[in-house]
C-alpha cells in the first residue's frame, strides 16, 4: 500500500473534527450574539433609569416650583375625578331608589273579598312582578292618620273614604324603563277589581336626566382641562429649555442628537404628571372624608345604609396613568417646538 493511500484511509482524530469545529463556532457566535444584545439592553435600561431619577433629583432641588407645578396639574385631574365620583354616587343612589319603586293599584269599593283574592293570585302568577302586598281600607286609614296628624278629623266621617290598594313591585328588569312599566300599568288597569294604577315615573325620569347631564359634563370638563394640563406642562418644559439652552449647545456641539437633548425634558414631564395624578387623588380622597359625615347622617334620617365610594386602587391607577401620558405629550410638543430653534453658531 503506497503512503498516499495510507494517508486516505486515516481516521481524522476526534480533536480535528471539522463538522465539530463548525458547530462550536456558530454556537459561540450565536451567545455572544445574544450576550450583545443582553449588554445593549442592560446599557439602555439602566441608561434610562438613571436619567429617570436624575431628572426626578432635579425637580427635588426645587421643591417649591415643582409642589406649584405639581398642585395646578392635581387640580385640573381632581375636579373631572371628583365630579365623576359624584356621578357615580348619584347612579348608586338611583339603583337602590329605583330598586324600591312600586305600582299603586286602588281597588273598587264594590270588590269582594273573591275577587280581590283572585286579583292578588293572578298578580302574583305574573312573570313581570316580583311581589304583591295588600293592605285594606282599614289599615291604609289607620297609616294615614299616622302620618298625617288628621285622626281626630277622619273619625267625624261617616265611612272609610280609603280604598283597599295593591303595592306591586315589578322585576329588577322594569326598573328604570318608562315604556315597559307603562305597559304594565296599562294591562292591570283593564282587570275588572282595579279602579285606578298610579305609576310616578317623571322623578325618575328627571333623575336620569340629570345623572346623563352629569356623565357629559364629566367628559367635557375632562377634555377642557386635560387640554389644560398639555398647556401647563408644555409652558413648565419650555421654561426649562429656556434655563438650559447654554448645556443644550454644548452637547449639540460634542454630537448629540435630539433624540438625547430630548429625554430628559420628556422625563420631567413624566414626572409632573405622575406627581399631579398622585395629589389629584389624594384630594378627592380628602373631600369625600371631608363630606362623609354630613352625607352618613343623611343617610341616617332617611333609614337607608348608602355610603360613599370613591375612587379606589382602579381609580389611582386611572389617574397616574392620565397623567403620565399628558405629561409625556405635553413635553414632546414643547419641546418639539423649541429644540428645533436651539442650533450651535
Amino acid at each position: 500500500m503506497s503512503p498516499g493511500n495510507r494517508l486516505l484511509r486515516q481516521k481524522p482524530s476526534p480533536g480535528k473534527n471539522p463538522s465539530r469545529e463548525s458547530r462550536g463556532d456558530v454556537r459561540r457566535g450565536a451567545s455572544d450574539g445574544i450576550a450583545r444584545w443582553t449588554d445593549k439592553l442592560k446599557s439602555y435600561v439602566d441608561h434610562h433609569r438613571g436619567l429617570f431619577l436624575s431628572t426626578g433629583r432635579r425637580l427635588l432641588a426645587e421643591p417649591v416650583q415643582t409642589l406649584m407645578t405639581s398642585l395646578v396639574v392635581a387640580i385640573a385631574l381632581g375636579l373631572p375625578a371628583a365630579l365623576y365620583v359624584g356621578v357615580a354616587n348619584l347612579q348608586q343612589l338611583a339603583g337602590r331608589v329605583d330598586g324600591t319603586a312600586q305600582m299603586t293599584v286602588f281597588l273598587k269599593k264594590t270588590a269582594s273579598a273573591d275577587e280581590v283574592a283572585g286579583l292578588q293570585k293572578l298578580l302574583r302568577d305574573d312573570g313581570d312582578i316580583q311581589s304583591v302586598t295588600y293592605i285594606s281600607s282599614e289599615q291604609a286609614l289607620e297609616e294615614f292618620q299616622a302620618l298625617s296628624g288628621f285622626g281626630s278629623v277622619l273619625e267625624l266621617l261617616d265611612e272609610n273614604p280609603l280604598p283597599a290598594v295593591l303595592l306591586v313591585q315589578p322585576q329588577p328588569l322594569f326598573r328604570g324603563d318608562l315604556s315597559r312599566s307603562e305597559a304594565l300599568v296599562a294591562r292591570m288597569a283593564e282587570l275588572a277589581a282595579v279602579d285606578d294604577v298610579r305609576l310616578d315615573m317623571k322623578w325618575m325620569q328627571r333623575l336620569q336626566g340629570i345623572l346623563e347631564i352629569g356623565q357629559r359634563l364629566v367628559l367635557s370638563l375632562g377634555l377642557v382641562l386635560s387640554l389644560g394640563v398639555l398647556l401647563i406642562i408644555g409652558n413648565t418644559i419650555r421654561l426649562a429649555i429656556e434655563g438650559r439652552r447654554d448645556e443644550i449647545v454644548v452637547v449639540k456641539l460634542v454630537g448629540g442628537t435630539d433624540s438625547y437633548v430630548r429625554r430628559p425634558f420628556l422625563y420631567t414631564g413624566i414626572w409632573y404628571g405622575q406627581l399631579g395624578g398622585l395629589l389629584a387623588w389624594l384630594l378627592v380622597l380628602l373631600a369625600l372624608v371631608w363630606i362623609d359625615g354630613p352625607v352618613d347622617r343623611l343617610a341616617t334620617l332617611y333609614q337607608t345604609s348608602f355610603y360613599l365610594t370613591g375612587l379606589g386602587f382602579s381609580g389611582l391607577l386611572a389617574l397616574l396613568l392620565s397623567g403620565v401620558l399628558l405629561g409625556l405629550l405635553g413635553a414632546w410638543l414643547a419641546v418639539a417646538r423649541h429644540l428645533a430653534y436651539i442650533e450651535p453658531k
